[in-house]
């Protein structure tokens, strides 16, 4: 009889792997500009994504936000919701809270892969005297940049917070710094790790399905090292400006790549030469999907290179990790059972299967 930990297994992939409803991408969907004026005003740009705002503004009321709203509904919302937005959002000059002039516009998608978009700009006076700016802006749950420029100036001084999170003090009266290499390189590996675990669910799907054919150190690896190469490949290309293709052709065919490797795991045991090249075109989609997060966050002009490198390293990193939980979690103790793949394997790969199909069909 197998342990009561064996037992459950089954069912706690199922669950994980079965929760479509939940986000990927949500790294980059907010933005926050900050503008440092001559004549002693401030200007703030906060930019995000117009129905999770909403959702969250009306669920903090103990309701719910109608769905599919047009900008112009979007907007009479967020106007509504004012004195709910000003709750969670803090504006401080040394010890002191300033409440601004607070305006909404709502806009549509660029595309059929973007969300609906919410500008909201923050205005008021910076009082005399004042040393020190701080942030605080607790309305979304990813990671964001906030970027602070003193008017002519143009170097910005940007700091990467988690929702809810206070800035650090921003002395007014000094010029922005760059930051430095180190400093740099080590903010976007872990944006690259963030964007798989726990944020990209739909990589770690994909990760866990190559993982799931078999659980020998060559299939994954080989695997493994097609996928790293060619996303290596299309990131690069795409950060450089050399390639670009919509998210609305590339988002859906990474849901649908998903979905074929899950679905494939359930009729093969091992692996294939052309799963190997399967998994190498699938990778260079994953890589387009990479860059058009890495665009969101944006890269420091006089640290590009190494941004962009660490940030793949962070990828990389994360997905070994994921590799490295469905080891220790099943496959070390279980992957040699008689029952393995048949309660394990197939339920978990039909569990990807089911949740990348709802992707796909919400993404088209």
């Amino acid at each position: 009889m197998r342990s009561l930990t064996t037992r459950w297994l089954p069912v706690a992939l199922a669950a994980l792997l079965g929760c479509g409803t939940i986000r990927a991408h949500e790294i980059g969907t907010t933005r926050v500009s900050v503008l440092l004026q001559e004549n002693r005003r401030y200007e703030i740009e906060v930019v995000t994504d117009a129905s999770a705002l909403s959702d969250k503004l009306a669920a903090s009321t103990g309701g719910a936000a109608p769905a599919n709203l047009d900008p112009s509904g979007y907007r009479a919302l967020l106007e509504g919701f004012d004195s709910t937005f000003r709750q969670r959002v803090k504006i401080g000059f040394d010890d002191t809270e300033v409440q601004p002039a607070v305006s909404y516009k709502v806009e549509p998608p660029v595309d059929a892969a973007s969300a609906t978009a919410a500008t909201i700009h923050l205005t008021g006076e910076i009082p005399a005297g004042a040393r020190n700016f701080s942030w605080t802006f607790g309305w979304t749950f990813a990671s964001y940049a906030l970027s602070i420029r003193h008017a002519g100036a143009d170097q910005a001084a940007t700091e990467w917070l988690e929702g809810g999170q206070s800035s650090k003090p921003f002395a007014l009266a000094a010029p922005a710094k760059a930051a430095s290499r180190l400093a740099t390189a080590w903010l976007y590996l872990k944006l690259g790790f963030t964007h798989i675990v726990p944020l990209g669910l739909d990589h770690m799907l994909f990760v866990l399905g190559i993982y799931l054919l078999s659980g020998r150190a060559r299939s994954v690896l080989l695997q493994v090292s097609a996928f790293t190469v060619a996303h290596s490949i299309t990131l690069g290309l795409s950060m450089y400006g050399l390639i670009n293709v919509s998210p609305g052709i590339v988002e859906p065919l990474i849901a649908i790549s998903i979905a074929y490797v899950a679905i494939e795991n359930i009729f093969l045991s091992e692996l294939k030469s052309w799963r190997v090249a399967l998994v190498f075109a699938f990778g260079l989609l994953h890589g387009m999907g990479f860059a058009g997060a890495l665009k969101e966050l944006g890269l420091p002009r006089s640290e590009f290179v190494t941004a962009l490198l660490t940030f793949n390293l962070g990828v990389e990193a994360g997905q070994l990790a994921v590799i490295g939980a469905a080891f220790l979690l099943v496959g070390w103790h279980y992957s040699q059972r008689a029952w393995y793949r048949g309660r394990i394997v197939v339920p978990a790969s039909a569990a990807i299967a089911c949740t990348a199909v709802y992707w796909t069909l919400e993404r088209i």
